[in-house]
């Protein structure tokens, strides 16, 4: 992962201002009056069938801190909008902060009732680097008709002046908002909206030394499944902060070679240690190693150095007692044995120059975060590192400092994605490799026995291979065995029939950065087979619960994403009791086409059910007008996943 030493050291000397950027909150103090028109409205026909809707919403952010005050007011219009009282207010947790909150209700009589209850703190995501949490709080005394409203202060971390936007939509319609912003002083800024801005309002404005907008009935943004980074769609205005020469820069590719210029200088600089390299890899490989064994041996290498960047996040007191030094070059993330990510990537760079090889750094923005862009000119956006090394001709890329990553790949956000291959010269733009899903891989093998009262008890080694074991060990990778027992359970469980009983058998390696993760389960599926006279009904839809609910609705507006093309196996055999036998089995299906597919296969293999499944997805993105061909494919999955197995009772067919 990128490691941005240069925004850390401008970040503590943004810090220093803090003292001089006191929240100037009075003004939220005092509650904006409420309006007898809004005390009475009872719907909007801009919004007709909305829940509830933002009367207003404020945020105020200042770049000095950075930090930014936030005022929402929000009309309740259905028995569904009650529930928009239960407030979040997420952060990320240790390096960010929700203070002064303040809330209350307005009931329908114009009565109030401020909010003195508990305020909770509970997480509810995590991602790579950072574990996301809440603020929580529910509002009393709120009825269809009430006006609910909030404010708070939410202190960022001093980097985030890099990451200064607004977002001007939100899952409710939006009445009237108000923005605005104090820049950080220290850089050029520009700012620029990718989604374009709302129908009716007009750009950003400077008035005062503050960069101010105004908007007025904004769309709700909708949600949906297998969507791509949400504020990538959303209306935004992004406030980009450059240095120098970049900061003059009018047209793309002139900007973009300044840019590579300049930061490849700077990689150049942190990796120039020949001979502190040249005795690292004499330790590491042999002269007479072939090429692919000389960097798989870098490769683990580089992995074992301690990773901080995936480290849980450290408090002032604990940082200063480990007291962990800085690395200005790759020397000192060697002698150190430790660093960030980005730092450990660039040390994979360094070493594997050093052994011979020709390799080159490169930048590369996300695609679990950006939908980059280049022509927006926002080098904030590349947001992470890696490493491209030509072995007999052909191109690899790797990224040893992403934790779990096994040789030969990258993390799925790093995949088929615009990146800046570096070079003296600014570089230029290639674009990353996309795995096939044959590598991202879950298989499933399961043997079980049909019990007399027609229950499924029996064990399931499950194996995930590539990105599906990577992004596992990533979200349990700051959790204990008691957590990670219960995420492989659940997750197991949501693929199965409710009631299902998942017990885990083993203990998964989760350190490692093995191609593959393996757990062993017994389970037990009580009332799968059901008993009708003479003859015994058995599903064969075993782990389709997911697929259930996917891609119902007959309307789509955003596009359809999947992080990573994936393959998944089954192969199920079940024992039935032995006064049964198979009367009927499924027939087979095999839809195949270029982006997706499927198959099913059943045999009566003496006393016992077999039957194999395999569902391969070996798509990304997919336009919003192709909604329908992946609709009807799902369709056929359901239908095949619905169908039965039956077996007869031997006694009673003899009868006859």
């Amino acid at each position: 992962m990128l490691a941005p030493r240069l925004a850390s050291l401008q970040g503590r000397f943004v810090l220093l201002l803090l003292s001089v950027a006191v929240a100037d909150f009075t003004q939220a103090e005092d509650w904006l009056p409420i309006s007898q028109e809004e005390l009475g409205m009872h719907s909007t026909p801009k919004a007709p069938n909305a829940p509830a809707i933002y009367l207003y919403r404020e945020v105020n952010r200042d770049d000095n801190g950075p930090f930014e005050t936030v005022y929402e007011r929000i009309k309740i219009l259905t028995e569904e909008g009650r529930d928009i009282a239960n407030i979040e207010i997420p952060y990320i947790k240790d390096i960010e902060n929700i203070k002064a909150i303040r809330a209350r209700t307005i009931r329908p009589d114009g009565g109030i009732v401020n909010f003195d209850g508990e305020i909770f703190d509970r997480s509810i995501v995590k991602v790579t680097g950072a574990q996301y949490s809440a603020k929580s709080l529910t509002l009393p005394n709120v009825e269809v008709g009430s006006i609910i409203e909030y404010r708070y202060r939410h202190d960022f971390a001093p980097f985030f002046v890099f990451d200064s936007a607004w977002i001007l939509s939100q899952s409710l319609f939006t009445r009237h908002a108000q923005f605005s912003l104090q820049k950080y002083p220290g850089f050029a800024l520009r700012y620029q909206w990718p989604n374009g801005i709302p129908p009716g309002s007009t750009p950003p404005r400077v008035e005062g030394g503050k960069i101010l907008m105004e908007v007025h009935d904004v769309p709700a943004f909708a949600s949906e499944e297998y969507m791509p980074p949400e504020n990538e769609l959303k209306y935004r205005v992004d406030f980009i902060y450059d240095a120098g020469d970049l900061a003059h820069e009018k047209e793309a590719d002139s900007y973009w070679t300044a840019f590579g210029k300049k930061r490849f200088k700077s990689v150049e600089k942190f990796i120039d240690r020949p001979h502190a390299m040249s005795t690292a890899i004499s330790q590491v490989i042999s002269a007479d190693n072939s090429p692919e064994v000389k960097l798989q041996k870098i490769y683990a290498r580089t992995q074992r150095i301690r990773n901080l960047t995936f480290e849980r996040a450290k408090s002032e007191q604990e940082t200063k007692r480990e007291n962990l030094k800085e690395a200005d070059d790759v020397e000192d993330v060697w002698k150190h044995g430790y660093g960030h990510g980005g730092e450990i990537t660039w040390l994979f760079l360094a070493m594997v120059r050093a052994a011979g090889f020709e390799a080159y750094p490169v930048l590369v923005s996300t695609r679990n975060k950006y939908f980059f862009n280049p022509q927006v000119m926002n080098s904030r956006k590349l947001n992470d590192n890696m490493v491209l090394v030509v072995v007999g001709g052909k191109q690899m890329f790797f990224d040893p400092g992403a934790r779990y990553t096994p040789y030969g790949q990258i993390p799925w956000f790093e995949t088929a994605v615009m990146a800046r291959r570096l070079d003296k010269d600014g570089g230029e733009w290639i674009t990353t490799v996309l795995p096939s899903s044959k590598t991202n891989h879950v298989e499933r093998k399961a043997g079980f026995k049909v019990t007399a009262n027609g229950a499924l008890e029996g064990n399931i080694a499950v194996t995930f291979t590539g990105q599906e074991a990577m992004s596992r060990r990533l979200a349990e990778r700051l959790e204990d065995d008691t957590d990670r027992k219960q995420f492989l359970e659940n997750e197991l469980k949501a693929t199965m029939p409710a009631g299902t009983d998942v017990q885990l058998l083993n203990n998964p390696d989760w350190e490692s950065s093995s191609a593959s993760l393996e757990a062993q389960y017994s389970v037990r599926v009580p009332g799968w087979a059901a008993s009708v006279g003479s003859r015994m009904l058995m599903p064969v839809g075993l782990f389709t619960a997911r697929q259930k609910a996917t891609f119902l609705h007959t309307v789509r507006e955003h596009p359809i994403y999947f992080e990573f093309p994936n393959e998944v196996d089954d192969d199920v055999t079940i024992e039935i009791p032995k006064d049964w036998k198979v009367g009927g089995l499924p027939q087979a299906t095999n839809v195949s086409e270029k982006g997706f597919g499927y198959a099913t296969s059943y045999q009566d293999a003496n006393g016992s059910v077999h039957w194999q499944r395999s569902l391969r997805l070996d798509l990304t993105i997919v336009d919003v007008n192709h909604y329908g061909t992946l609709q009807e494919f799902f369709q056929k999955v359901r239908a095949a996943d619905e169908e039965q197995a039956v077996l007869t009772h031997i006694a009673s067919t003899a009868a006859r």
